[in-house]
Order: C-alpha cells, then sequence, then structure tokens
C-alpha cells in the first residue's frame, strides 16, 4: 500500500511563475510579460505566458499542417528519408533552441518563431516564390511577408508581434533585421539547417559525392564523417555571440558557410537536372495562377478574404497549396481524365 510520505506530490506551474523564471535570461532575451502585445487585447491565460500561447496556435494551424507535403529541394523524390518542408521547420527549430538555451535567450519565442517561420512557403519550394513574383511588379513577392499575412489575415491567430517579426525577417534578404535575439537565433539556424541538410540529401540522391566538398570548407569544418558541421556552427554562434555581445558568427566559420552555400547553389540548387525540374514546377504555378484569374469562382470560399483583390485572392489560395494538391488540381484542369 501507497503511504502518504512515497506520494507523489504536483503543483502547478502558474503563468506568473513561468514569467519570473524569464528575470533571470540573459539581458538580451525578450521576456513575454514585456511582450509589445496583440493586435486584439486578449486576457492572459492561467499557465501559460504570451509565447506560449503562440507557438501553440501557430502548431494548431492549417498553416503549418500542410508543410509535411512541401518541397524543400527534391519535388516528390523517392525515398522515405528527404527532407520537407516541415522536417526542415522541426530542424529549425531543435538548432535554433540550442543556439536560445545556451544564450540565456527566451527558448519559448524562439520556437514560435521557428515552427511558424515557413508557413507562408509555396508549393515546390523557392521554384514556387519565384513563380508569383512574376505577378508582382516592380518587388518579390516573398514567403515571409506571406506568413504574416496567414497568420493575421488568412488564418487569424492575434499573435504577438515579437512573433509576427520573426516570422517577417527570418529571411537575411528582408530589412530590416529581427528586432529581437531570438529572431536571429531563428536567422542563423535557418541556415545552418538547410545548408547541412540539404547537403546530406545531395549525397543521398547522388548528385554529389563527398569528395566534391570544397577543401577550404572542409579545413574549417572538418571532415564530412567526423564531428557534425552542425555542432560547428551552432558552436561558432554560441561563441561568438557572447564575446560580442549580440547573436553573431565567428567570422571564420561564417566565410566557410558562404563558401559552402555558394558550392550548393553551383552543384545542387542550379544543376541542370534541378533547372529543369524547376521549370516544370514554374510551369504549373503560372497555369494555375493564370486559370484561377480567368476563373475566380474555384477558389474555395473558405481560403478567399472578400475584400482582397483578384489576383491577391488567386496567389493566397495557390500560395497555401501543396505541392501534390497544386499537382493534383493542374491534372484535374489540364489533364482531365477520361478523354482521349
Amino acid at each position: 500500500m501507497e503511504t502518504a510520505s512515497e506520494t507523489v506530490m504536483l503543483t502547478a506551474v502558474t503563468r506568473e511563475q513561468r514569467e519570473a523564471r524569464e528575470r533571470h535570461l540573459s539581458p538580451l532575451a525578450t521576456r513575454s510579460f514585456d511582450t509589445r502585445g496583440r493586435e486584439v487585447e486578449e486576457q492572459p491565460d492561467a499557465y501559460r505566458t504570451e509565447f506560449e500561447r503562440d507557438r501553440d496556435r501557430v502548431l494548431h494551424s492549417k498553416a503549418f499542417r500542410r508543410l509535411k507535403h512541401k518541397t524543400q529541394v527534391f519535388i516528390n523524390p523517392e525515398g522515405d528519408h528527404f527532407v520537407t518542408r516541415m522536417t526542415h521547420t522541426l530542424q529549425v527549430t531543435q538548432v535554433a533552441r540550442s543556439l536560445a538555451a545556451a544564450l540565456g535567450l527566451n527558448e519559448t519565442l524562439t520556437e514560435a518563431i521557428c515552427l511558424a517561420h515557413d508557413c507562408g512557403h509555396t508549393p515546390f519550394g523557392h521554384t514556387g516564390e519565384a513563380a508569383l513574383s512574376d505577378y508582382v511588379d516592380g518587388s518579390e513577392w516573398l514567403h515571409s511577408e506571406q506568413g504574416v499575412r496567414i497568420f493575421r489575415v488568412l488564418e487569424p491567430r492575434n499573435l504577438t508581434w515579437e512573433v509576427l517579426d520573426g516570422i517577417r525577417a527570418h529571411t537575411w534578404r528582408v530589412k530590416p533585421p529581427p528586432h529581437t535575439a531570438e529572431g536571429w537565433a531563428c536567422r542563423y539556424a535557418d541556415r545552418i539547417a538547410y545548408l547541412n541538410h540539404d547537403l546530406q540529401d545531395a549525397l543521398r540522391a547522388g548528385v554529389i559525392e563527398a569528395d566534391d566538398v570544397p577543401a577550404d570548407v572542409i579545413d574549417v569544418l572538418g571532415p564530412l564523417e567526423g564531428r557534425s558541421w552542425i555542432n560547428a556552427m551552432i558552436e561558432a554562434v554560441i561563441d561568438e555571440s557572447i564575446r560580442r555581445g549580440k547573436v553573431v558568427m565567428r567570422a571564420d566559420v561564417l566565410q566557410a558557410m558562404k563558401r559552402f552555400r555558394e558550392f550548393m547553389f553551383e552543384r545542387v540548387y542550379l544543376r541542370p537536372k534541378a533547372l529543369a525540374q524547376n521549370e516544370r514546377a514554374r510551369g504549373v504555378i503560372h497555369q494555375l495562377v493564370d486559370h484561377l484569374l480567368a476563373h475566380p469562382d474555384l477558389i474555395p470560399d473558405s481560403y478567399c478574404i472578400a475584400d482582397a483583390d483578384r489576383l491577391t485572392q488567386v496567389l493566397d489560395y495557390v500560395a497555401g497549396m501543396t505541392d501534390r494538391y497544386a499537382l493534383n488540381l493542374h491534372d484535374q484542369l489540364f489533364r482531365p481524365r477520361g478523354l482521349v
């Protein structure tokens, strides 16, 4: 029989207690009780901090669930172990939380930003993003901006300003950069994750061989079969951030990562076979957009903002598609079965 002294006692950890723990974080960290707030004010949760609520809202969104059927690099790859946009997102989250934990940043804010950072991505990866840019005069169509639009307008979650800012600025070409250290952690984690897992996918697919990797990258990061490059990059951010008082990467590793990225673009992302595949995907996107512009009645009411202009309605719909949904719809529209 269990005695009273052997009973395991559980006590509730309230929001106030969780917020109190944040006072011990780094001076650079963003405290949930100091958030700039939400567009629509809400009553505080009894147990969760504001950033914990945001993380949960992202995880339960339809946009997050669609990531499992969106391309990272290889479109409809053969084999079960290639990275998807979903597994990429989870790896980014892991890397960023490692950075946040080591630097005393807000792990929950970091997690919320990272889980949401690619929810605005199109089908067929950056090829889809480039295809939609053809319909935007004088500017780029950016998945980062679409991610903010999803959680503000299309699937409104009333997220905090800090999470929306992190989504907006996770892409390096976007200015201004993130306003929080946690947003910067996501920026570095995104690049660390995609370069490393895309390299492994390229090796798995036989696109490149280990001996093809530039020697100057090996000299800094070590042999491929040795210590993890991800660990080397994470530690380069931790060490240099502590030394300089802001989230940055050590110069030699940053330069090696840039050289590594150039190699990946030359030998993997922009290789002739990939370009041919990308052109086919781009054609699918263009045909879908053009057809839907002519037949807007095909856009489901559940994914159509009535007061948006027709082009925006179409781009919202196409951008939200998974790869297989886009391909299936394209087949229905342009390759109907039963016709000779």
